[in-house]
């Protein structure tokens, strides 16, 4: 079972789980409704069975586990966009902390035994010293990395109180063509396409100076399974070892966009975080030994594939007049 299923994790690890024949249970958020899109674009929707889950309520996700009777649960739901979580960091709380706590709780009475992995995030080590591993003191600087970390923590209390197989991927930025548009990395990217095809002038970004460890999504939730295989669970961090300022990433697009970034970007102090993190950095040295994992696309690789992504719909959207669903 997968929660957070639409997202851009829960969509490749549901096609990676799918892939080696499991069968794959999506627990989503109600709404009117089930925002599948990133599935569609997989081609895997048909696939995959969709249950009504919510985080904040304890009573839904006990029924739900019973039914389902899963052996593994990925816990990839979140409030997880960062500069929200300053304008709401009461809900983000509820849902990124105590919501994970709620489902600890609830796979606990159902069924101790089955595996669970919680989504963690270098967001927690903020402030903390480059490079950062498994060991490294954390230093969260938003609602969202508080969050983040009181759930982490939560998951490794569960796995030494009750002796459950409960372990957290602290992954880096992690991206991809499935990325959502209010995530930096995709707001470029998309720029640079729709710049290039004349829907829109110009770029306003926030800090161009900061640092972040960079990945290709779809590498990273094949670590996610392999910590669920593992005799013993664990915490990883999950990163490519290698850092990159806002700049050189917008400067890596529109060079693939053939552009010249600098007429086209400005800075904008609204964009501006109220608490910045200046570097990622992760050392993965422990997933290397013991999950055998490792990144294999390259930072301006990574860029390149989704500004080609972003380019096929700014043409489609120059063409129609639309933007098209297809975001692959």
């Amino acid at each position: 079972m997968i929660t957070g299923i639409t997202g851009q994790d829960g969509a490749y690890l549901a096609q990676h789980l799918l892939e080696r024949g499991y069968r794959v249970v999506g627990a989503f958020r109600r709404a009117s409704t089930v925002a599948t899109t990133r599935l569609d674009s997989l081609g895997i929707t048909d696939e995959i069975e969709m249950v009504p889950f919510d985080l904040t309520d304890h009573g839904n996700m006990r029924r739900v586990i019973d039914a389902v009777e899963p052996d593994e649960i990925y816990n990839l739901a979140a409030q997880s966009f960062v500069g929200v979580s300053f304008e709401q960091p009461v809900t983000t709380g509820e849902i990124t902390g105590v919501g994970v706590v709620r489902l600890l709780e609830a796979i606990r009475e159902a069924n101790p035994e089955i595996r669970f992995y919680q989504a963690s995030t270098s967001e927690m080590f903020g402030k903390a010293p480059a490079p950062q591993n498994e060991e490294t003191l954390f230093h969260p600087r938003s609602p969202y990395a508080v969050s983040k970390l009181y759930a982490h923590w939560s998951t490794v209390n569960y796995r030494e109180a009750y002796g459950m197989h409960a372990s957290s991927g602290i992954l880096f930025n992690h991206e991809s063509p499935l990325r959502g548009a209010e995530f930096v990395t995709r707001k470029i990217t998309l720029a640079a396409a729709r710049i290039k095809h004349g829907l829109q002038d110009e770029l306003k970004l926030g800090n161009l100076d900061a640092r972040r460890d960079w990945g290709y999504a779809r590498e990273y939730v094949e670590a996610m399974r392999l910590m669920l295989q593992q005799p013993e669970p664990g915490d990883y961090v999950i990163a490519t070892g290698e850092t990159h300022s806002v700049r050189e990433f917008v400067e890596a697009a529109f060079e693939a966009a053939e552009l010249d970034w600098e007429q086209h970007v400005v800075t904008d102090p609204a964009f501006l975080r109220p608490a910045e993190v200046d570097l990622l950095l992760g050392d993965i040295t422990k997933a290397k030994k013991k999950l055998g994992w490792e990144p294999k696309t390259t930072f301006k690789d990574l860029v390149a594939l989704m500004v080609e992504a972003d380019l096929k719909r700014a043409a489609f959207e120059a063409r129609h007049g639309r933007e098209s669903a297809e975001i692959r």
